[in-house]
């Protein structure tokens, strides 16, 4: 099925680019840029995107794998309870004095 009209790009075409750069490297972030730029295109008008973007999501490949993916290394709720302000005092100032 034809995906982009102006560009000429079938779902196989997103498909196999998609294969391809998750074979090359299993880390990266696949997006829609990189997948034109893998197929040696530009976008064009951009009314595809809607349908390009669902046809990349249903790749398998699309997802980085879950045992490849950082790793939270904070806990946000910890993180937040640590967290306190200091409040400012009206004395100081963070420019100094002309007469310095």
């Amino acid at each position: 099925m034809i995906i982009c009209h102006c560009r000429n790009i079938t779902c196989s075409d997103i498909h196999g680019a998609i294969d391809w750069m998750r074979q090359a490297d299993p880390d990266t972030l696949i997006t829609p840029r990189k997948v034109y730029r893998a197929l040696g295109l530009k976008a064009d008008c951009g009314g595809c995107l809607p349908l390009f973007l669902d046809t990349m999501r249903r790749n398998a490949n699309l997802p980085i794998r879950p045992d490849r993916a950082i790793p939270v290394l904070k806990d946000p709720q910890k993180d937040q309870a640590s967290c306190k302000a200091i409040p400012k005092s009206s004395t100081t100032s963070t420019v100094q004095s002309a007469a310095n």
